[in-house]
């Protein structure tokens, strides 16, 4: 059974920053998983973008339940029911989405796991509201900018909104978003660098996103 959305919603919004992942490597994806849980965040998304996507979710899945029992472990890049169906019967915590697809939105409603669905226009964000979504993820975060999360906030004052994509792991970049007025970022290979990655430096990757985490402004 998959945590509420309301404890999803909660969890992302004292998170503040969301890593967005994958590889097709297992074990990379596993140091990742434990770099970004030791420093700190307690939400994941792991992205069904390559051939190994379902082997390695799994993985990080067991990982998870064996030894990181407050982790939110959620599946992105979802386009259909069918997929999502696939990541919720495989443990998935919430399903994120590039688009909005009232299908997937129906299916994760029936089944009440979180559906966070991807935006780029106003009828969008409309669409995505009234298929339930609480929380929407604005995308591609770096062609809207903060300025249009300024644009738009008055028009659904009940929903909350994260932008992937484009953020910088800066106080600059941070404050320009959440002065913008969203609850959480999104944040890929930004965060994630590919760099360390390559070279296997978990202890930097870690001190990186410790780091992006005192940009955040403390919790009011």
């Amino acid at each position: 059974m998959a945590p509420s959305p309301e404890t999803i919603i909660a969890a992302f919004e004292q998170s503040g920053i969301i890593p967005v992942f994958y590889h097709d490597d297992e074990n990379v994806c596993l140091e990742v998983l434990q770099a970004c849980y030791d420093g700190g965040l307690r939400v994941f998304e792991f992205t069904s973008r390559g051939e190994n996507a379902r082997k390695n979710f799994a993985t990080l899945r067991d990982r998870k339940l064996a030894a990181m029992p407050d982790l939110y472990l959620g599946i992105g890049t979802i386009k259909n029911a069918s997929d999502a169906a696939v990541y919720a019967g495989m443990g998935a915590d919430f399903i994120v989405c590039p688009v909005t697809d009232p299908e997937t939105a129906a299916y994760c409603s029936a089944e009440s796991i979180t559906w966070i669905p991807g935006c780029m226009t106003p009828t969008e964000i409309s669409v995505a509201e009234k298929s339930g979504a609480r929380l929407v993820k604005l995308f591609p975060g770096n062609v809207l900018g903060p300025g249009y999360v300024n644009s738009i906030k008055p028009l659904f004052p009940q929903l909350k909104f994260m932008p992937t994509g484009g953020v910088e792991p800066t106080r600059v970049s941070m404050d320009a978003w959440f002065d913008a007025g969203v609850v959480c970022v999104g944040m890929g290979s930004n965060l994630l660098s590919k760099s360390l990655i390559e070279s296997k430096d978990w202890g930097a990757l870690k001190d990186k996103i410790v780091q992006t985490f005192a940009f955040l402004r403390p919790k009011k």
